[in-house]
């Protein structure tokens, strides 16, 4: 306090010394206001430390350090767990398209087959109906040979009839029947 008093004396005469400044006004009568704030904060730092003020304020930031290092941690381990799902992801996604092409290649090879089956189906049933047709053809050419044979021997029987009731007759027909009843 003694140095409080001196540094006033001492601020007194230089305000004397100098005649322009007005004069600190002194608070208590012995210090100036700027003396008095400064005394209070040293007071205050002194009490801050007899009650180990710091000391609670590092275990509340050592707890802060701790509970930010948990979380990091936490973060690590919620990334290092991302980065294994989408590693597992990333291998389903690859087996899914490599599951993809090759169900692609194997519908690419169905219609492949289906389609060489379908060609020879097709082809098999071109050579059945050319077959039938052709069968159907030679039928309508037998029934069209048996027809006209049957129009030939029925024209070949008519003119048969003609020429043997022109030539024969009543009195032919006895003398023919004799002559068989004698060669027997």
């Amino acid at each position: 306090m003694a140095d409080l008093a001196t540094l006033a004396v001492l601020a007194a005469a230089a305000g004397e010394a100098g005649g322009h400044e007005a004069a600190e006004p002194l608070m208590l009568g012995f210090a100036t206001a700027p003396q008095i704030v400064a005394a209070a904060m040293a007071v205050l730092i002194l009490i801050a430390i007899a009650l180990k003020v710091p000391s609670v304020i590092t275990k509340g930031l050592d707890g802060s350090i701790a509970e930010i290092r948990k979380q990091l941690d936490e973060a690590k381990a919620l990334r290092a767990e991302a980065d294994k799902l989408r590693a597992e992801y990333a291998a389903r996604i690859a087996g899914a398209e490599k599951e993809a092409a090759q169900l692609v290649e194997h519908a690419k090879h169905e219609a492949e087959a289906i389609i060489a089956k379908a060609e020879a189906d097709t082809t098999a049933v071109i050579a059945r109906r050319e077959k039938i047709a052709g069968d159907k053809i030679e039928a309508a050419e037998r029934a069209a040979v048996a027809e006209l044979q049957n129009k030939a021997a029925e024209a070949a029987a008519s003119a048969a009839r003609g020429l043997i009731a022109g030539r024969y007759g009543v009195d032919a027909d006895k003398a023919q029947v004799d002559a068989a009843i004698a060669g027997l």
